[in-house]
């Protein structure tokens, strides 16, 4: 298997109460029916070391623990306080936590923010009364913590391990799933889970550091309905990728599930494809169904990465084996090619009917030894064109379906393949329909740390998260983003004047912004009179030219009859300014025309468009797609988070599924993409430059196998930055 990623230093304040030495149950109860009952019975059963403090001035006692009457009469330091009590008795709670020197939190209770006005003002209160007391908080509104390693079970759970994923969960509900997934398992454990609740003090990138941290946590999987701050998970996430894979399920891919979301938690819900592109821009393994979380978060623990996506499958049944191929190439993985080497020894060791391709189907050679598998496997693994081995069929199963004395030989096999997996670098993934009964040779791989899924889609989705986390490290890591531009007198006095007059860059005044920091932009003059078009016609000869209107008050050119084409000549263009105006003035009499706009007409190219806007969550971003039907209608278009660094620009440019038509379609030549990607590169540097720079819309851009134009341009202005 592969050696995880050094672990980071420590610089979470979170170890001070995730793994806490002293915890205070506030509102603790001798009725079983009540969560500060169920928190001491989790703490007792599984044999926490350190002081418990139960809170209840009507009792001596509980579970055979001594009560206190409140937080100020508690002897000792407490390290973490488990609020029990309704929501209106939590700010006056905090102040108590405060002055006691409690360093963490946990607010069970609902009733705040996701309630409505009244309470979002509560939650107010509650965050101003902890930040003064120096309490970082968990909540409200969160189903509780638990850490397995040091044997703190705040929400009582029965028979959950300690283990290696690290779990923050805003639904209580998914927690509990993935625990009972984990117990039919048998061999996944956790190490530190949180519910953030409401995330009113501490959010998911908090969490993450602190799972990044965690030396008990190999991989830190979250469940999450809305990020409240976007820009600082995704840098918290580009360090932890480093070094740990991080798996999230976002939920609200549809516009129904944002709006359960956002009605569950109050929680921001961004546009999903927007946010899976920035996840997957740092590292993040996404999944997109809640039966893959597990999977993917074990198989990631255990096996980290793979050098890239081109797998080798063996088989012991030509249908699995064809199953398990539709599968890798819908997951966007490649089957490997064999050398002819490999294919030679593969040769030597199978009977003549077995297929020696990829897939490789031993056709009945391993009926009598089931450990010829494993000799398969090595042989593949050993080939330089193979960045993973799949073995897919009945391994762990031929005792039962064939012969009891087989079981020797399959126990050889998987002590094999274990041995294969401790030296390879390229992990070993098992596909067994057995895995549902667990026989002893699939047992003995779980407890080695191979994996054995009982579903082939399962296995699918984990060697694509390997391949996709190993080429992440590969390509991503040390592509460092480009510095911001500097901005010139000129460009700052375009946002000066336009924030004067509260409006939106100009066309001509976006265009020079562009210009002056080294985008493609055709020569243009602005035209204010009929007087000025007969040297405009001589200054561009016999070109076909356009003719647009300028106008902060016409934003649809097109529609207000605002644009010409394919003019020649004085006459032409006199007459095309005349229809202009008389048409715009027509469409909006109040609109403050302040020309006309003058260019030579681009030649014919492919349509992309580029976007930039600041999203309330993640800041500015970036969007590259096609332009005409392919954005307004497919949608199919990348995102990035700005600043960008050239390996983002590139992933985008191939990420869009209209990608072979930039490729030359139907006798088209190819784009050149390099050219698009210095473009998106310039445009996220000029993006960084100016922070009053709301909105971007670079639509059409007219891309050529020599270069690109930028037709048309829109910059909306910030007027209060």
């Amino acid at each position: 298997m592969n050696t995880p990623e050094p672990q980071l230093a420590k610089r979470s304040p979170l170890h001070d109460f995730l793994a806490p030495d002293s915890i205070a149950i506030v509102g603790a109860s001798a009725d079983p029916t009540k969560r500060g009952y169920k928190a001491m019975i989790g703490l007792i059963k599984d044999g926490y070391q350190g002081a418990i403090y139960p809170i209840n001035p009507k009792v001596d006692m509980i579970l055979g623990v001594r009560t206190c009457p409140s937080l100020a009469d508690v002897p000792g330091a407490i390290d973490l306080a488990l609020i029990c009590t309704p929501a209106a008795t939590v700010p006056g709670l905090l102040v108590e936590c405060g002055k006691k020197g409690v360093k963490g939190a946990v607010i069970l209770a609902s009733g705040f923010r996701e309630t409505g006005p009244e309470g979002a003002k509560l939650e107010q209160q509650v965050l101003d009364a902890a930040r003064a007391g120096g309490v970082r908080i968990i909540g409200p509104n969160t189903s509780g913590m638990f850490n397995l390693h040091k044997k703190v079970n705040l929400l009582a759970l029965a028979n959950v391990k300690a283990g290696d994923i690290g779990f923050i969960s805003q639904s209580g509900n998914m927690l509990l799933s993935l625990v009972l997934e984990a117990e039919h398992n048998g061999h996944v454990g956790f190490s530190t889970y949180v519910g953030p609740g409401n995330q009113t003090d501490i959010g998911f990138n908090d969490y993450l550091r602190y799972l990044g941290e965690d030396p008990h946590t190999k991989v830190a999987t979250l469940y999450v309905e809305g990020f409240r701050d976007g820009e600082r998970f995704l840098q918290a996430a580009r360090e932890i990728t480093a070094v740990k894979p991080v798996v999230v399920y976002k939920s609200g891919s549809t516009e129904q599930g944002a709006k359960a979301a956002s009605s569950h938690t109050g929680a921001l819900a961004g546009s999903y494809a927007m946010t899976v592109d920035l996840l997957r821009q740092v590292g993040v393994s996404v999944v997109h169904d809640s039966d893959d979380v597990l999977p993917v978060a074990e198989g990631l623990g255990l096996l980290q990465k793979a050098p890239g996506k081109r797998v080798a499958v063996v088989s012991d049944g030509g249908g699995q084996a064809t199953i398990a191929s539709d599968r890798l190439a819908e997951a966007g993985l490649e089957l490997a090619v064999l050398s002819e080497t490999t294919r030679r020894r593969l040769g030597e060791i199978l009977f003549p009917q077995a297929s020696l391709v990829n897939p490789v189907d031993v056709a009945g050679s391993t009926d009598a030894n089931p450990a010829l598998l494993a000799n398969c496997m090595e042989i593949v693994a050993e080939d330089e064109n193979v960045d993973a081995v799949f073995l897919v069929g009945m391994f762990g199963g031929y005792s039962i379906r064939f012969a009891e004395d087989l079981l020797g030989g399959e126990m050889r096999g998987a002590e094999s393949m274990i041995e294969l997996g401790r030296r390879s670098s390229k992990p070993l993934v098992i596909y067994s329909l057995y895995a549902p009964i667990k026989p002893p040779a699939l047992r003995r791989l779980h407890e080695a740390g191979l994996p054995v899924y009982s579903s082939i889609e399962h296995a699918v989705t984990v060697l694509k998260a390997l391949g996709e986390r190993g080429m992440y490290l590969r390509d991503a890591t040390g592509g460092e983003p480009l510095p911001p531009a500097i901005p010139t007198a000129e460009t700052e006095a375009l946002f000066a004047t336009a924030k004067n007059e509260e409006r939106a860059l100009l066309e001509f005044e976006a265009k020079a912004l562009l210009r002056a920091h080294g985008v493609n932009v055709a020569p243009e003059v602005l035209v204010h009179d009929t007087e000025e078009l007969g040297e405009v016609a001589h200054r561009f000869g016999d070109q076909a030219l356009v003719m647009k209107v300028v106008s902060e008050d016409i934003l649809h050119k097109s529609d207000a009859g605002g644009v010409k084409l394919n003019l020649r000549g004085e006459a032409a263009l006199r007459e095309a300014y005349d229809q202009i105006m008389t048409s715009c003035r027509a469409f909006r009499p109040s609109a403050n025309i302040r020309g006309v706009l003058v260019t030579p007409m681009a030649k014919k190219g492919t349509e992309v468009i580029i976007g930039v806007s600041r999203d309330p969550i993640f800041g500015p971003v970036m969007m590259f797609g096609l332009g005409g039907i392919f954005v307004e209608i497919l949608e199919d278009v990348a995102f990035r988070a700005i600043p960008l660094s050239r390996h983002d620009a590139r992933s985008m440019v191939e990420q869009i599924k209209a990608r072979k038509i930039l490729e030359g379609a139907r006798g088209e030549p190819a784009v050149d993409k390099e050219a698009l990607v210095d473009l998106l590169l310039k445009v996220s540097s000029m993006v960084t430059a100016y922070p009053a720079l709301a909105e971007l819309d670079l639509n059409p851009i007219l891309a050529y196998d020599d270069g690109y134009a930028v037709v048309d341009a829109r910059v909306i202005v910030n007027w209060a930055v």
